[in-house]
């Protein structure tokens, strides 16, 4: 993809009346994720995103695991494969903690006021 395909996609979006956009987690998505939060907030478009650290990086919500916790799990099971383990014989693992993150400043931006009942759940507010 490349990187007006982005911005014509955003632009289909707002002018079919998107009410806001739900953010995959793919491989694309990820390492297109500073171009996504940007147009996002160009086109004022309210935006869930899977990673907790795309919401501290200016998006407006997010509900996920870590990307940090993620790669220090890989690591842990490279670390078991270079002292000899098996890959097939080590177990499945699935993150155990989701945190959802609402970013303040990016809703005052696009206008919009969190509800209580929001705020009460939330694991992180960035104000």
């Amino acid at each position: 993809m490349r990187r007006r395909d982005l911005a014509s996609a955003f632009t289909y979006l707002v002018n079919n009346q998107a009410n806001g956009l739900v953010v995959v987690s793919d491989p694309l998505a990820f390492d297109r994720r500073a171009r996504i939060v940007a147009l996002a907030a160009d086109y004022a478009l309210p935006t869930i995103y899977p990673v907790p650290e795309l919401s501290r990086a200016g998006g407006l919500v997010s509900y996920g695991s870590s990307l940090a916790e993620a790669f220090r799990q890989h690591g842990v099971f490279a670390g078991q494969i270079l002292k000899g383990a098996t890959p097939a014989e080590l177990p499945v693992q699935q993150s155990t903690k989701v945190d959802l993150v609402l970013n303040l400043r990016t809703a005052k931006t696009l206008g919009l006021e969190a509800p209580m009942s929001i705020l009460m759940r939330v694991d992180d507010v960035i104000e």
